[in-house]
């Protein structure tokens, strides 16, 4: 959908500060392509209710979503190893445009559910490229700074784009939220096609002694990602649900999320000014707040204000969860860049799809209370994963 005229591959890896104008273009990318991912959920009681499903069902847009990403993330990407990475790039942001438009005018639930697989697929491209292409712009030792930098447009997702899309939602209905996103995707692309600089692709490890390590190493850091996204999706693709049943007002609930994934800006700045020096610590300390936040999510819930505030740790911690795993991977050299990007995206969308699903079967299921929980043992778990895998996670 948007070209590029700069073709020829001329860039070289160079200082953050150089990079800027290109790391922007891809965090604003970032930007929009979590905010299509997820904005279902702060508007999934306006969906379940217009399209006549239930809450739990509704959630499953997000799961169809992550299990496109999640099966084709590999495939695609090994596919297309030989097209040039900016104009995947742009391709991808061109299909998040045509995904929103299709459910902002879908009239039925199973024609929005076969928008979001689109959109799905083309989410299964474009963070498998970009985590890479990040890494590209940098000198290597630089990798973590600048996947943190991207990365903050991930944040920026949770913290403007679901809680903006769910009082636009909540205002002039759902459907106006997925007009808006696609004009926010267009303008994504442009930025994009005039910013971003053309890189290189391969850059494959050797296939020395070392490999079969190497591969094991970026096993368990991907192992490791799954189960942090699991458990925080097991929560949070029903946040809005959650907080509403603390008795929060329906038009404080966007507002709510906003302060809420605000904080989450924090946990993202600690993970660009540590991740280059102290990766296992960095790594330890960020799950360790994610899990304490969901657990105290669980025991102050119903208690709006408790909730609330449990709600706003847990946020702040995850804020760094991105980038803590995206520089992990990258730096095992299991794989070339854009295959250990689509592994990162793989494993996270795994985590993504099976937390909504396993949420919905917990929340249809047990209850409300039952979810956090669920949600922080199994964060816990991933902590466990990293703790054991020294190598994949090294002190320095």
């Amino acid at each position: 959908m948007f070209a590029s005229r700069r073709t020829a591959v001329n860039w070289q890896p160079q200082g953050v500060r150089e990079a800027g104008g290109g790391l922007f273009a891809l965090a604003l990318a970032t930007f929009v392509a979590i905010t299509t991912e997820l904005v279902p959920v702060g508007l999934l009681p306006l969906i379940s209710d217009d399209l006549e499903v239930s809450e739990g069902v509704a959630g499953l847009l997000v799961t169809a979503y992550a299990f496109m990403v999640a099966v084709l993330a590999v495939p695609l990407t090994t596919a297309t190893r030989r097209l040039p990475r900016k104009t995947l790039l742009l391709t991808a942001l061109g299909v998040y445009v045509l995904s929103n438009v299709i459910v902002a005018v879908a009239p039925t639930f199973a024609l929005v559910a076969v928008a979001r697989a689109l959109g799905g697929a083309s989410h299964a491209v474009f963070f498998s490229v970009s985590i890479g292409y990040a890494s590209r712009l940098v000198r290597p030792h630089l990798a973590g700074r600048a996947l943190a930098l991207v990365t903050l447009g991930a944040s920026a997702g949770f913290v403007l784009g679901v809680p903006l899309t769910t009082s636009l939602g909540t205002a002039l209905g759902w459907r106006a939220a997925f007009v808006v996103l696609a004009g926010a995707c267009t303008l994504a692309g442009v930025l994009t096609a005039l910013l971003l600089p053309s890189v290189a692709g391969g850059g494959a490890p050797p296939a020395d002694a070392a490999r079969g390590a190497r591969r094991t190493a970026l096993a368990q850091v991907t192992s490791a990602n799954a189960l942090a996204y699991l458990g925080h999706y097991t929560v949070y693709t029903y946040v809005s649900v959650l907080l509403l049943a603390t008795g929060l007002a329906t038009a404080a609930l966007g507002p709510a999320l906003l302060l809420i994934g605000a904080l989450g800006l924090i946990g993202a700045a600690y993970a660009a000014a540590r991740l280059d020096v102290r990766l296992r610590q960095t790594t330890v300390v960020t799950l360790v707040v994610v899990a304490g936040g969901i657990l105290a999510l669980g025991f102050a819930f119903p208690g709006t204000v408790g909730t609330l505030a449990a709600a706003a740790v847990w946020s702040i911690g995850f804020g760094a969860v991105a980038a803590v795993f995206q520089t992990a991977a990258i730096r095992t050299r299991g794989a070339s860049p854009d295959v250990v990007g689509a592994l990162v995206n793989s494993t996270a969308n795994i985590g993504i799809g099976g937390g909504a699903a396993l949420g919905a079967l917990v929340l249809d299921g047990v209850g409300f209370t039952a979810v956090p929980y669920t949600g922080a043992a199994l964060v816990m778990t991933a902590l466990v994963v990293v703790l054991v895998a020294r190598r994949a996670f090294p002190a320095a």
